[in-house]
Formats: structure tokens, C-alpha cells, sequence
């Protein structure tokens, strides 16, 4: 052994970053650090695939909407187009994937621009997209396509891309008996997560070591019910991917908005302000599903335009954008949603600089001008002024911004040169725009200032 490196291993270990042990309480939990990475990116995308994928009519709920609250529209659907003895479960061996490339999948979603991706490996419906031990009879190596599904798209995401992969898993099952009884015992007895959530939970940390883990539905049950403070010690403790695991806020019914990882507060969530806590908007192009909809209109489909002002929003104040897609029960990503993908990823090449890696602006839209939200990147003192809408006489107002005559610079990302400005009262700025036509623009969806040299410092924001 060398004689320096010998040295250092006898160092007392006072000497060295000692590591944290998180106890199985909210106070201990809540004080991990978020990972670093999980800032930086803030563009990934959500998946929501499984057996409600087949029927494709409504929504992911449709197991519930046409047996739990039988919804008339869901009944009708059936009774017009089943036969009476039609089961829930017989839906499970049309879920064939067989045009499921994972590696064509991985190629979308790097050409997205985002920089990762959740799949539901469980939800609601019980059904899981790994073989699992604790799912017999009614997971994907058993029943439908007879695959691992999320162990191909995992490999092929981190064999072929730069993107996190994460995982998506449903706490509850709308009717597996095991919860049912919890719940009629009023969630004093433990049947249902000692046998098969926590035990599905350790088994994909383990198998597949996603780095985002995404719990959903608490089925009204508090975080007592699941043991979630337990796992999550284990998860930061002593998983495979204690260091650079991050999870979200959904577990138990008492713990969204207040508890766990990153928050997430609600499905759609929006604030359009500065939170003090890092938060994520998990959103669908769909207006009105997670899940593939044969019946979609494209009225109901969020167009780029829609799309971008959204990630611009949502990273302003602080958020990373989780945009949900639904593929098809034979595994296509369908051609719309491959568009929308696609133009995201034009409009970051030009405009990324403005979303990776930055931080929120002491201001995060502008006072003068609607529809302007600022990005900053304090390091390098550049401020990044979005903007959605191109003006007509090529000119845009600034309020926020305080520059100083002859000394601050303008660009525009994708745009060669340094554009001219005035001053704007006592503070603001107007700056001159190229005079470009829609046709000459890259990603006419939105548009990005970079000022560096500002009278003040690009300072980060208290969290």
C-alpha cells in the first residue's frame, strides 16, 4: 500500500465527513438534503402504462370508475362492448406489448431534452410491470406480454442515455381484499403493506436501484398504516441508492405538502410563485388522463406553445416539470405525444441554458411586461429573461432587470451577436429583437434573454 494512501486510512474519523444515520421519524427524514442532481435537471417525463392501458377509454381509473363508483359512461362502455361475464382481469392477457422497444423509447425520451423519466411500475390496479413475488398471477412476466418491462426500459435508459431513471409505485390497490379488510378495521391491522406494498417496495429498490422513487395513493390511509417513515431510513440508510435516491411527498394521507422528498402538493400543481421548498409539477399533455385514451380529441391535447410556458413556470419558481405520457397496451408511444416530445427537445437545444442548472431570480416574472420569466445562473452572473410572446414591433420592455449603460450585455440564445437596449425609467430596460420571421426561427414557442454585467449581483434566493 502506498505510504500517503496507508496514512489517510489510519486518520481518525473525525477527520473525514462522518454519514448521517436518518431515524424513522418525519424530524429526522424531512433534514436529508434533496440530491444536487435532482435540481439541475428539471425536466423529466412520467409514464403511466399498465392493463387500463387495453380498454383506453377514459382514463387509468377506468377499473374504478366502472366497479367502484360505476360511472355510467364506463358501464355503458362495457355492457356496448364486452360480454356480461367480462372481467377486469381478463383485460390483463390483451396487455401484449408487442411493438415495445425500449431502446426506440430511450431514444424519444433523450431527444425530449429530458433528463428523467418515471414509469408506473405499479398502480392502483394492483398489476405490476416486473415479475413480481408478491403479485402472482397478475404482473407482466406471468400475465400479458410474459417481459420484464421495467427492467428492459432500465437498462436500456442507462445503457443509451444520460437520463435518471425512476420508478413510479401505487401504495394501495383499489380492491385487493387484504386492503379492504385494513380498511373495514379501520387501518388497525397491517395485512396489506406487511405482505405486498412494502415488500414490492424493497424489491424494485433493490432489483432495478431507481433514483427517483414516486409513491402515490395512500387510499386515504395515514403514514403509520404504511410504515413509510420505516422504509424511507431503510431507503436512506441502507438501500443500494441511499446517496442519491430522491422521493416525493405521497406517503400516506397525511404527509403531501409536508412530508418526505420533493414536494408535489397536488396532480397539476402550479403555484406560479416562489416556494420555499423544492417541488415538482406532475402534469399530463392529456388534459384529461395519465393513460393512453383511444378517444382522445386533440382539443384536449396541450399544444407546445402550452407545453413550454409551463416548464418556463414551473422552473422560475423553483419546480422541475414532470410531463406524463400514456402508451398503447402493445407498446407505442403514440405519434402526438412522440411530437410533443420532439418539439420540447428542439425548443431546449436552443433554451436549455435558461431551464438546466439554474436557480430561481429574485424576481420570478416581470412587472411590466406579461407572459416574461426569469431564470438565473448566480456563478456566472447571467440572468435569463423568457418570454412567450414575440412583439410585433420587435421591441420588449423589461421592468425587473437594473443595468448599467454601456456596460451590460443582451444576447439571444440561439442568435448570434449582442442586441442593442435602452434604459427604462429608473430601472428596466428596452431591448431591440432581431428582426427575424417565424419561418427563420428554430422553436418559435418561446424566446430567451441572457443579460450578464446587471447593476446588482445574481444572488440565490433564501430556501
Amino acid at each position: 500500500m502506498l505510504p500517503l494512501l496507508a496514512a489517510l486510512l489510519l486518520l481518525p474519523a473525525q477527520f473525514g465527513a462522518a454519514r448521517v444515520t436518518y431515524e424513522p421519524t418525519w424530524e429526522s427524514l424531512d433534514a436529508r438534503p434533496i440530491p444536487d442532481w435532482f435540481d439541475d435537471v428539471k425536466f423529466g417525463i412520467f409514464i403511466h402504462w399498465g392493463v387500463f392501458s387495453v380498454p383506453s377509454f377514459g382514463s387509468e381509473w377506468f377499473w374504478w370508475y366502472w366497479q367502484g363508483s360505476k360511472s355510467e359512461a364506463y358501464v355503458n362502455f362495457m355492457s356496448k362492448n364486452y360480454p356480461p361475464d367480462f372481467t377486469y382481469q381478463d383485460f390483463g392477457p390483451q396487455f401484449t406489448a408487442e411493438f415495445y422497444d425500449p431502446q426506440q423509447w430511450a431514444n424519444i425520451l433523450k431527444d425530449s431534452g429530458a433528463k428523467y423519466v418515471v414509469l408506473t411500475s405499479k398502480h392502483h390496479e394492483g398489476y405490476t410491470l416486473w415479475g413480481s413475488k408478491f403479485s402472482w398471477n397478475w404482473n407482466s412476466l406471468d400475465v400479458g406480454s410474459k417481459r420484464d418491462l421495467v427492467g428492459e426500459l432500465a437498462d436500456a435508459v442507462r445503457k443509451n442515455t444520460d437520463l435518471h431513471f425512476g420508478l413510479y409505485h401505487s401504495l394501495f390497490e383499489w380492491f385487493n381484499p387484504l386492503f379492504l379488510t385494513d380498511k373495514k378495521n379501520g387501518f388497525r391491522t397491517y395485512y396489506f403493506p406487511h405482505t405486498k406494498s412494502l415488500p414490492e417496495l424493497y424489491e424494485i429498490v433493490i432489483k432495478y436501484k431507481p433514483e427517483i422513487l414516486w409513491s402515490d395513493g395512500d387510499g386515504e390511509a395515514p403514514c403509520t398504516y404504511w410504515n413509510s417513515t420505516g422504509f424511507l431510513a431503510w431507503l436512506y440508510n441502507e438501500s443500494p441508492v441511499k446517496d442519491i435516491v430522491v422521493t416525493n411527498d405521497r406517503w400516506g394521507s397525511d404527509c403531501m405538502c409536508k412530508h418526505g422528498g420533493f414536494y408535489t402538493c397536488s396532480d397539476r400543481y402550479n403555484p406560479g410563485h416562489l416556494l420555499p421548498h423544492k417541488w415538482e409539477n406532475c402534469m399530463t399533455i392529456d388534459t384529461r388522463s395519465w393513460g393512453y385514451r383511444r378517444n382522445a380529441l386533440i382539443s384536449e391535447l396541450l399544444t407546445i406553445e402550452e407545453l413550454v410556458q409551463e416548464l418556463v413556470e414551473t422552473v422560475s419558481c423553483g419546480g422541475n416539470l414532470l410531463m406524463n405520457i400514456g402508451p398503447t397496451h402493445d407498446g407505442r408511444i403514440p405519434v402526438v405525444f412522440e411530437e410533443r416530445l420532439k418539439q420540447m427537445g428542439t425548443w431546449l437545444k436552443v433554451n436549455g441554458e435558461a431551464i438546466y442548472s439554474t436557480k430561481p431570480w429574485r424576481a420570478q416574472n416581470d412587472s411590466v411586461t406579461p407572459g416574461v420569466w426569469y431564470t438565473c445562473r448566480p456563478k456566472e452572473q447571467s440572468v435569463y429573461a423568457i418570454f412567450l410572446k414575440w412583439p410585433t414591433n420587435w421591441k420588449i420592455t423589461l421592468g425587473e432587470p437594473k443595468p448599467y449603460v454601456g456596460k451590460t450585455e443582451v444576447q439571444l440564445l440561439g442568435c448570434g451577436g449582442k442586441l442593442t437596449w435602452s434604459p427604462s425609467g429608473e430601472k428596466g430596460m428596452i431591448v431591440s429583437l432581431p428582426t427575424l420571421s417565424p419561418s427563420q426561427m428554430t422553436a418559435p414557442w418561446g424566446w430567451t434573454l441572457k443579460i450578464t454585467n446587471l447593476k446588482e449581483e445574481v444572488l440565490l434566493p433564501r430556501t
